[in-house]
């Protein structure tokens, strides 16, 4: 049996029904982030705003999504999921409508932090329901969870390209934004809050803790913030490709070659975004699958260093059309699963009663790293694009490999120290009673 159940038990409320509804639900937001690039083009054409200044609302974007997600959290702990949900979906569709009418960089800018609002309400609500709802397979659930919103934007990414082209990037901004917006919220209605019913060990034996721990108390521990250091130094590799990606393959005379792949023709850069887009998602659950059983820890070495490797691997051989499409697939493979790592991670650290308010300040890593996206673009221009490689795979290796030799251990020391004091933190035992 399971530690967490949801009443009544209708058949959309079991927890396996509401992990697919919240990756809908995350589907629908992704093109928030991940079709970004799409867009930074047209408007660069028709306004004449340069790339950094059209980036910076990228940056917005991603700091107003990550930094709010502690209130969120705090929000979706107290009153359940369904109203922080439909408030994204608001939010959400109205930040793309604001774009497809923004005749300044203000306006924008403005936008960016409604679309950053939306997101957050969205995403923070669903990660951290999933941990909730699956103690006994965190990094599988929030994997899941988090391939919507990495895999989501891959279904769409070819038809918001192709509405570009036939009827501009206004008309698409204002029509998904309306669609997306008005599903999330249809969604929203059918989302019910989890209730905690005790604790219940994961399937093989991880480092995990009994306590529940508050924000404020997380915040006071070391451990807390090697982990958020590491998120940090990861995160940032990936947002630099995934804001970079379209200007990269332009620079590189790439973006316009016609590729071939199961019987389908696209430019390359549209049919590398696709590709990036599903490793993104894929990635998510089978790397928090991997964590579940071979630990949090060693997956991060494996995959941080990885990630490394191909930033190395696109800066040496990207000039090639098709290395220029392997690598930045495997850049995306080994850099979305950080956003179910972390959120894993976080629940076995600090509990279950929390979670989505701690996963959600340990979220706003991913915002500190996006003040490094506008960095990109001032270190291309200073020593090209290698050097925006070479300093983020460094980054990603030096992360990886202290995961592995400071972080497990001292994750491992600190567990030890407060399993000692247990007993001054744990309730009585709760009856455990939970659908599948």
């Amino acid at each position: 049996m399971d530690g967490t159940a949801l009443q009544p038990q209708a058949f959309w409320k079991n927890r396996w029904s509401q992990l697919v509804i919240g990756m809908l639900c995350m589907a629908l937001v992704a093109n928030l982030q991940y079709a970004w690039t799409l867009f930074v083009g047209p408007i660069h054409s028709k306004h004449g705003w340069n790339r950094a200044e059209i980036q910076l609302a990228f940056s917005i974007f991603v700091i107003t999504e990550t930094w709010l997600v502690p209130i969120e959290g705090y929000l979706v702990d107290r009153f359940g999921p369904r109203p922080v949900v439909a408030a994204g979906a608001l939010f959400a569709g109205a930040a793309w409508v604001m774009d497809s009418f923004a005749s300044s960089l203000p306006v924008l800018y403005a936008a960016a932090v409604v679309a950053g609002i939306g997101a957050g309400c969205v995403y923070g609500t669903c990660v951290g329901n999933a941990l909730k709802l699956f103690p006994d397979r965190r990094g599988l659930a929030a994997g899941l969870t988090a391939a919507g919103f990495g895999a989501g934007a891959a279904v769409t990414v070819v038809p918001i390209a192709n509405m570009i082209l036939r009827s501009g990037y206004e008309h698409t901004f204002f029509f998904f934004g309306i669609v997306q917006g008005a599903s999330i919220l249809v969604l929203a209605l059918l989302l019910g809050k989890p209730v905690l019913r005790g604790a219940v060990a994961p399937k093989r034996k991880l480092a995990v803790t009994k306590i529940d721990y508050t924000a404020k108390q997380m915040t006071r521990t070391p451990v807390f913030w090697m982990i958020y250091v590491s998120f940090v130094a990861v995160a940032a590799g990936g947002l630099m490709a995934t804001a970079q990606i379209g200007p990269i393959a332009k620079d590189l005379g790439l973006a316009r070659i016609p590729m071939t792949a199961l019987g389908v023709t696209l430019p390359l850069l549209t049919m590398t975004l696709s590709i990036d887009n599903l490793c993104n998602g894929l990635t998510r659950p089978l790397c928090g699958f991997l964590s579940d059983r071979i630990g949090r820890e060693n997956t991060m070495f494996i995959v941080f260093v990885g990630e490394g490797l191909a930033l190395l691997g696109l800066m040496q051989y990207g000039q090639n059309p098709y290395a220029f499409m392997t690598f930045a697939a495997l850049i995306f493979l080994c850099w979305g699963e950080i956003f179910s790592i972390f959120p894993a991670i976080c629940a076995d650290t600090f509990g279950s009663k929390f979670a989505a308010g701690n996963a959600g300040l340990l979220y706003t890593a991913k915002g500190t790293a996006s003040l490094l996206v506008p960095l990109a673009s001032i270190l291309a221009s200073a020593g090209g694009w290698n050097a925006v490689f070479l300093v983020a795979a460094g980054i990603t290796i030096t992360a990886g490999i202290s995961a592995k030799f400071v972080l497990a251990p001292m994750r491992a020391r600190w567990l030890e120290a407060q399993g000692k004091d247990e007993q001054a933190y744990v309730a009585a035992p709760r009856p455990s009673t939970l659908t599948h």
